[in-house]
C-alpha cells in the first residue's frame, strides 16, 4: 500500500504542469523551513492552477461541443465536466473529513452555463473543505472506490491526480477541435 501511495503521489507530482505558477517566491531559508500539514498544503498550493485552468478548458469549449467524444468509447466534453463535478465533491470531501456538498444533480446533457457553474462550485467547495483540512486524519480508514477501505490520505492523492488527468483530458478535447489549451496560451 505504502509502495502505491509512493507512486501516485510522485505521478502526481510529475503531472504538476503549470504548478509552479501558484507558487510564490520564498528565500531559501523559508523554502527549507518545516511546514505544517504538508499534504494539505500542497493540495491548497495546488488547487489555484488546477481550478484556473480546468475552468477556462470548461469555458473554452463551445456550447455545441459538449456532446463531442473523440471515439465511440470515450467520454463526452459534458460527461468528462459532470465527472469533475462528483469527483472534486466526493474526494475532497473524504480527504477533509467534511460532509460531501448538497448539489444539485447535473447531467452530461445540461447547458454549457450550468455546467460550468456547478463545476466552479465544486472547486469553490474543495477550497472550503481544504480550509477545513489538516494532515491529523490522514491515517484514518475512509471507504472509497466500491466500499473498500483506504487511509484518508488515499483520497487526497487521488483529488490531485484527478485534477491534473482531468484537465489533461479537458485539454486534449480542445486540441482536438482545434482550441488551445489556457495553459498552452502565452501568458498575459
Amino acid at each position: 500500500m505504502k509502495r502505491i501511495l509512493v507512486t501516485l503521489l510522485l505521478a502526481t507530482v510529475c503531472g504538476w504542469a503549470g504548478f509552479g505558477e501558484a507558487q510564490t517566491a520564498a528565500s531559501p531559508a523559508a523554502a527549507a523551513a518545516p511546514v505544517k500539514d504538508p499534504v494539505t498544503a500542497a493540495l491548497k498550493m495546488m488547487l489555484p492552477i488546477r481550478q484556473k485552468n480546468t475552468l477556462a478548458a470548461i469555458d473554452a469549449m463551445p456550447a455545441d461541443k459538449f456532446s463531442y467524444k473523440p471515439t465511440a468509447d470515450q467520454m463526452t466534453f459534458g460527461h468528462l465536466v459532470v465527472h469533475i463535478i462528483e469527483s472534486n465533491d466526493s474526494f475532497c470531501a473524504k480527504a477533509a473529513d467534511v460532509p460531501a456538498p448538497k448539489a444539485e444533480e447535473v447531467k452530461d446533457t445540461d447547458s454549457k452555463d450550468k455546467l460550468a457553474a456547478a463545476a466552479k462550485t465544486s472547486f469553490d467547495f474543495c477550497a472550503d473543505a481544504l480550509g477545513k483540512m489538516t494532515d491529523a486524519k490522514l491515517g484514518d480508514s475512509v471507504e472509497l472506490f466500491g466500499g473498500k477501505q483506504y487511509p484518508r490520505a488515499t483520497a487526497a492523492l487521488v483529488v490531485a491526480s484527478a485534477w491534473a488527468d482531468h484537465y489533461g483530458t479537458a485539454a486534449m478535447y480542445l486540441r482536438l477541435n482545434n482550441i488551445l489549451p489556457p495553459s498552452a496560451q502565452a501568458k498575459k
